[in-house]
């Protein structure tokens, strides 16, 4: 186990990762202890070659209740260097959510409580949201006078369509688990979203990490673009497992009626 910042802990169990919010006292609320924790907790994960997984969830009684205003303001320089450099194609705020999008492996967000704002952005930026059926939402910026700028204009335009987006941007309403599902911002509502989220995780990972990356990059590289691109992206991505190790094992694992060892 790996404590980063006194706000974030990662387990990493074989071919697992647990990413916990550990700020509970405050609903895990983003204080720049926490901000920098989290870009910090998605390096962490990368250089585990053998993690095939992620699970991003919160500890107590929320997934996080957005950016911790009253911290964060009073340290105003620390927030002018994590908007800097402006030449990056992201800053710290936006690299915290999108860096678990750009990781090689899935990862799943288990949300209850509150998801709100910043939090909101951050299981956005995950590939799948478990919801438990009592968790509240929000686009919350508005109320401070603010556009979402962690990654929302990448991952919530992806979701929903322009007017749902604006809609709850500009009201900042909170809304329910069951109306998030509808809107497609929750994957799943489940009893258990943890349960079933580590579920879903382990079987993920008895697949072969090669097509189970190559998929989630032809998914994620293909959203804008021509359709030319999209196909022969498709197919070199492709041609790449056929001449792989683990996509023979697969087959022969198939055929031979017994469980892979891939690599």
């Amino acid at each position: 186990m790996t404590i980063i910042r006194d706000r974030v802990r990662v387990d990493i169990e074989t071919s697992l990762a647990r990413v916990a919010l550990s700020r509970p006292e405050k609903y895990n609320a983003l204080d720049m202890d926490m901000l920098l924790a989290l870009a910090e907790a998605a390096k962490l994960v990368r250089r585990q070659r053998a993690v095939r997984a992620v699970v991003v969830h919160g500890e107590g009684k929320a997934f996080c209740a957005g950016l911790d205003f009253a911290s964060v303001t009073r340290r105003p320089m620390k927030i002018l260097s994590a908007f800097l450099p402006w030449w990056r194609k992201d800053n710290l705020f936006q690299r915290l959510c999108l860096a678990w999008r750009d990781l090689p492996v899935p990862v799943i967000a288990v949300t209850h409580g509150y998801c709100f704002g910043g939090g909101l952005q951050l299981a956005l930026g995950c590939d799948f949201r478990f919801s438990s059926g009592d968790c509240r939402y929000s686009v919350m910026e508005i109320e401070w006078g603010l556009i979402p700028d962690m990654g929302a204009s990448v991952t919530l335009r992806d979701l929903v369509a322009v007017d749902v987006a604006l809609e709850l941007t500009l009201t900042g309403r909170q809304f329910d688990a069951a109306e998030a599902l509808k809107l497609g911002l929750v994957t799943r509502i489940e009893e258990e979203p943890m349960e079933a989220a580590l579920g879903f995780a382990k079987q993920i990972a008895s697949r072969s990490p090669d097509a189970v990356k190559a998929a989630k990059k032809l998914l994620n590289s293909t959203r804008s673009g021509s359709e030319r691109r999209a196909l022969r992206r498709e197919r070199w991505l492709q041609l790449g497992l056929l001449l792989g190790r683990n996509q023979r094992e697969a087959m022969r694992a198939r055929l031979e009626k017994r469980k892979p060892d891939f690599r």
